[in-house]
């Protein structure tokens, strides 16, 4: 039997993360509210920004600017893009 949790991004019940993505409270708050797949698309776009972008993830202004933006991509709000990253066309 799969975990469930209401997906503050997509506004339903999807598969819940199976443990704390982040330390501490901020990791406990994300597994309660943000599914799986969120999740996963969320590592996508992180990703792509820290490589675009030359993030140094030693550096705390970068840590902060991602926070920022998973928040902003969680919320379904605007987010920054990777220049020029073109998203696969589906069949």
């Amino acid at each position: 039997m799969s975990n469930t949790v209401f997906c503050r991004k997509y506004q339903k019940e999807l598969d819940a993360l199976p443990f704390p993505p982040l330390p501490g409270a901020k990791g406990q708050e994300i597994q309660a509210t943000v599914s799986k797949p969120a999740w996963e698309e969320w590592q996508a776009l992180q990703t792509r920004l820290i490589n675009e972008k030359h993030l140094n993830m030693l550096d705390p202004d970068a840590r902060a600017y991602l926070m920022e933006q998973m928040e902003r991509f969680l919320d379904n709000q605007e987010t920054d893009q990777a220049e020029g990253y073109v998203p696969p066309t589906q069949a």
